[in-house]
């Protein structure tokens, strides 16, 4: 048994503060859902990539509402990725620099607008030095959705307009299921490019992939830059959500939510467990592509728990898993 935050009663918290004749707490319970609220793209090139996510936490009971964001500069695009944020889940708002309109070092300041339960908000800063000497094309690699244990090989290419000297000396990643192959394509007339050749192996795990790759230039001005890379590995089968909240119970309550596993060929699911007291399962005999299991929660003692929910199927080797969270309380 594994231990969850518990959430905080925003309610009171705010009540205790205006009782009390303070306004220290202000907005604070607003950014107390950001860990991060700065960030530096560094270098980039133009064309590239460049996003980044600020996440939200609701360590609050109350459900969390973001009602709108803006940015200060047309540099940064911000977006809501999930507006509405239940008790204990996550959300994010999402920053991308506009690398292919602005050139130089740039900032922006954006604002989040919360609603409920209470007005508030959040300012989170970007900055970032985006390079017109350097140009992506396309600005990432994206290998898109590939099946588990098969490889796949995307071409990029990086120009540079200025003197001919200029070299990519090294490209480093930290991910071991990534291959890079880099080719000269040009050096003349103040123009150098070169071909990347990125292979995502089949050694790669199943899920989503969100990384980068670190080209090493011998340029005085900025050594190094970042091509980022996603992909997603789809295993034979997969169970979802990957995360289950079953909710903020009472001891006696009875809750029942749903799983879907689903896989590319016909399939029976032969076992479920938990070490998480209280779960039922029932198991459908049939063989099927897709699908829908019922699990049953009632509560017992009170306290956070998180417990891991494995489904096996009778396909040699494949075991899926669900988290299953739930807060007990009076």
């Amino acid at each position: 048994m594994t231990t969850k935050q518990r959430p905080l009663n925003l309610l009171i918290i705010l009540v205790f503060f205006v009782t009390n004749g303070s306004n220290a707490f202000g907005q604070d319970w607003a950014q107390k859902l950001f860990k991060v609220t700065r960030h530096d793209f560094g270098t980039v090139a133009k064309g590239s990539d460049a996003v980044y996510q600020f996440n939200i936490k609701n360590i609050y009971k109350e459900e969390i509402h973001v009602a709108s964001v803006r940015s200060s500069c047309g540099c940064t695009t911000a977006t809501i990725i999930n507006d509405t944020i239940k008790s204990l889940e996550t959300g994010a708002i999402q920053a991308k620099f506009n690398t292919i309109s602005f050139l130089g070092p740039k900032s922006a300041t954006i604002t989040v607008v919360i609603d409920r339960p209470y007005y508030a908000e959040v300012q989170l800063d970007v900055s970032g030095n985006i390079r017109g000497d350097i140009a992506l094309n396309p600005g990432a690699i994206r290998f898109g959705s590939i099946d588990q244990g098969e490889s796949a090989t995307k071409q990029l290419i990086v120009s540079y307009a200025g003197p001919t000297t200029w070299k990519i000396q090294d490209v480093r990643s930290g991910n071991a299921d990534i291959e890079v192959r880099v080719k000269e394509e040009e050096r003349a007339n103040r123009s150098v490019k070169y071909l990347l050749e990125v292979t995502l192996k089949e050694t790669a795990k199943a899920g989503f992939v969100k990384d980068q790759l670190i080209l090493v230039t011998n340029d005085r001005r900025g050594a190094t830059f970042p091509v980022h890379f996603t992909a997603e590995v789809v295993p034979a089968i997969a169970a979802s959500p990957t995360s289950l909240f079953l909710g903020n119970l009472k001891p006696g309550d009875k809750v029942t939510k749903k799983i879907i596993v689903k896989g590319k060929e016909p399939f029976k699911v032969t076992n479920l467990s938990s070490k998480l007291k209280g779960l039922e399962f029932q198991i459908p005999e049939t063989s099927k592509k897709l699908h829908i299991l019922s699990v049953s929660f009632t509560a017992e003692e009170e306290g956070e728990f998180s417990e891991q929910i494995e489904i096996e199927t009778d396909q040699e080797g494949t075991k899926v898993g669900c988290l299953a969270s739930v807060t007990v309380g009076k």
